[in-house]
């Protein structure tokens, strides 16, 4: 069997119908989250105006991070399929880290993705890898999840500010963990890292005049932006 007809398989009516069925659950998933978000944002000191602001801002700062995906979706529709593809960076896991698994699983029965010798069996270990990648985002989630609310709360102490501080810690010592080794190597990683964090602390700044108080809600979708445009200007 040839590549042209094993993508044909990866392309089938069949997967793009299994590819949908998942996505709607998401889909669905998200509409009852925003609904049970608003209908519950009085009882957690929220007016429905700070609700509809928090789900601007969230909306907004997708953007940036949905730009990389999409260059992402290229690559991998040729190499595991559209359905695939789209049902995969729908869900959980990073799109560059399904890409390598997905590579990893087809070098496991010996074979390349997207080279003339990849067959079905590839195809099949390639998505079988995809999926076994996904699983264990999902157990931690199960078991690990509804405890760390508590975990949270009684390291705090139950003092409010202090809870604020340390989610404030920990939120920057987890962007500086993956920022770091992109500092590292130089060149566009770097200078993308180092262009979206000052871009991002001088919107910020600017968005202290009550007249530019606006730009607060859009500063990190515009970071995230700017972050990209010079990572593939200077790489």
């Amino acid at each position: 069997m040839s590549l042209k007809e094993v993508m044909e398989v990866a392309n089938g009516w069949g997967i793009w119908i299994c590819a949908g069925i998942a996505v709607s659950v998401i889909i669905v998933q998200t509409v009852l989250f925003i609904r049970l978000s608003f209908k519950n944002a009085e009882g957690v000191g929220l007016s429905k105006d700070d609700a509809k602001k928090a789900f601007k801002t969230g909306l907004i700062s997708s953007v940036g991070p949905a730009i990389s995906v999409f260059v992402v979706v290229f690559a991998m529709t040729a190499l595991v399929g559209g359905p695939m593809t789209w049902m995969r960076l729908n869900m959980t896991g990073g799109s560059a880290v399904i890409l390598k698994s997905a590579e990893i699983g087809a070098a496991s029965v010996g074979e390349s993705l997207g080279s003339e010798g990849f067959t079905l069996t590839g195809l099949s270990a390639s998505w079988f890898s995809i999926a076994a990648n996904g699983i264990g985002w999902l157990i931690i989630l199960f078991f690990l999840n509804h405890r760390m609310e508590k975990v949270r709360t009684k390291i705090g102490g139950g003092d409010p500010r202090w809870l604020q501080l340390l989610t404030a810690s920990v939120t920057l010592g987890l962007f500086g963990f993956f920022a770091a080794p992109e500092i590292l190597k130089g060149g566009g990683y770097s200078s993308s890292v180092i262009a979206g964090g000052v871009s991002m602390a001088v919107m910020l700044f600017v968005a202290k005049n009550p007249k530019l108080k606006w730009l607060k809600e859009y500063a990190l979708g515009f970071a995230l932006v700017i972050g990209m445009i010079f990572g593939s200007m200077l790489g």
